[in-house]
């Protein structure tokens, strides 16, 4: 049985995402406890792998049609470039592509699969797998019994710098397979959605309301302190589902994962979808008046004080 681990790198519009720099620096550290190398798939059309320096080396299909991304001819490729490498753990990341990938993988190579990973490991020469499911309310372990499995990670569960490593790692082309030519599934156009007004994925300090903020007519008051804060507001799902707010600023499963110095979470009751895009902020700041409410499970301090008098008083002393 081979030792190696390869990571599906996913690129968009020409730059890696951090996802695949997340797979590269948890890669290594299952190479190093097996004894293999890291490599990285690469499936595009005359992409720069230059970034990829945390791995040992890259085995790439080049081809016009992998150009934008498609299920039927990237997963074509995937399958040449694994089998190519024979590896002992592929790691795909479980976002959209992803998806598409990984269970075609698994059928095709007759490998077993583990979707929805926070976590992967080496024990007792096993690799096993931890998987969060029904929106965090279960955890599972998984062995990866055989020569060879798959482990779809979910995004945010590792830290992007530790793939982000110099280098030049040796590239190697696997030719591309013919069914690509005459492919049933054609890219027609990629659409973008609007931007939003605020990037709450780039803010070092960020306010969130949820839904013991009781109106919208509240907001300004959120507003003030992020902006005494040096922050951005951001919102849970709730505040998003009345509009307060747009989709732009919704954390957690269904909005986006940030990973700020400061969290402050405003009558945000912490349901197990929002934790889940927050849970890794360096510093949680939970203010509730429901002293049970699972928000305080996370948090590094907390209160039970009314915002209403706290986030004044606050804002106030700030300025």
């Amino acid at each position: 049985m081979g030792n190696d681990v390869l990571v599906v790198a996913e690129h968009l519009k020409g730059e890696f995402t951090d996802v695949t720099f997340e797979l590269l620096g948890k890669g290594r550290e299952l190479a190093d406890a097996t004894g293999g190398s890291l490599t990285a798939a690469v499936l595009g059309s005359s992409v720069d792998a230059s970034a990829l320096g945390a791995a040992d080396k890259v085995v790439g299909v080049d081809h016009a049609s992998l150009a934008e991304f498609n299920p039927e001819t990237h997963l074509a490729a995937l399958v040449e470039v694994v089998g190519h490498v024979d590896p002992r753990v592929t790691l795909v990341a479980n976002t959209s592509m992803g998806m598409d990938l990984a269970a075609g993988l698994s059928v095709r190579r007759n490998a077993p699969l583990v979707a929805y990973a926070l976590d992967v490991k080496v024990e007792d020469g096993s690799v096993v797998a931890t998987s969060q499911l029904y929106g965090g309310k279960i955890y599972a372990e998984s062995v990866l019994d055989g020569d060879s499995g798959i482990v779809s990670v979910l995004a945010g569960s590792f830290p992007a710098d530790a793939g982000r490593k110099d280098g030049a790692p040796a590239v190697e082309n696997v030719p591309a397979p013919a069914s690509l030519d005459g492919a049933r599934v054609k890219f027609t156009g990629l659409v973008e959605p609007e931007g939003g007004d605020v990037d709450i994925t780039q803010h070092d300090v960020l306010v969130c309301a949820g839904r013991g903020i009781q109106s919208d007519e509240n907001l300004p008051v959120i507003e003030e302190l992020a902006g005494a804060l040096g922050g951005a507001v951001c919102a849970s799902r709730p505040i998003v589902d009345n509009k307060w707010l747009p989709k732009t600023r919704q954390v957690g499963k269904s909005g986006l994962t940030v990973k700020p110095k400061v969290y402050v979470a405003l009558g945000v009751s912490g349901a197990p979808e929002h934790l889940e895009g927050m849970k890794d902020a360096e510093l949680i700041i939970a203010v509730n008046t429901d002293e049970t409410a699972p928000i305080f499970e996370v948090a590094h301090y907390g209160t039970t004080e009314d915002l209403f008098d706290l986030v004044p008083a606050l804002t106030a002393k700030l300025k």
